[in-house]
């Protein structure tokens, strides 16, 4: 186990819900990577880059309903503006899995 934080440590972290409006692969990146842009709701959209190549397609990531951590500085990644930080685990060969929410939720809901 990791050390153990405050709520107010976890409260500091903004974690929202966003929709996934485009996906296309970053020809740019020297690992495989999609761009895609986030909507967040009343925070707008958001662009990121990330390398989850090997368990979706850029058109399959097009609706779905991720977590985004999104108070992180901007961040250049392989060409592009990283506006938020999309969430996910590696599974059993190391590939991410993305975050996701099953349900219906307003875009930009906070994580609580």
């Amino acid at each position: 186990m990791t050390d153990l934080i405050e709520w107010d440590d976890f409260l500091r972290v903004e974690m929202r819900v966003g929709t996934i409006i485009s996906a296309e692969v970053n020809k740019k990146a020297n690992k495989p990577a999609y761009v895609m842009e986030v909507d967040l709701g009343e925070l707008g959209i958001k662009r990121s880059s990330a390398q989850i190549t090997v368990n979706y397609t850029h058109e399959e990531l097009v609706g779905r309903r991720i977590l985004c951590v999104c108070n992180f500085p901007v961040k250049r990644i392989a060409g592009i503006k990283s506006e938020v930080l999309i969430t996910g685990a590696p599974d059993e060969t190391g590939a991410i899995v993305l975050a996701e929410f099953n349900l219906p939720l307003p875009n930009g809901s906070r994580l609580a």
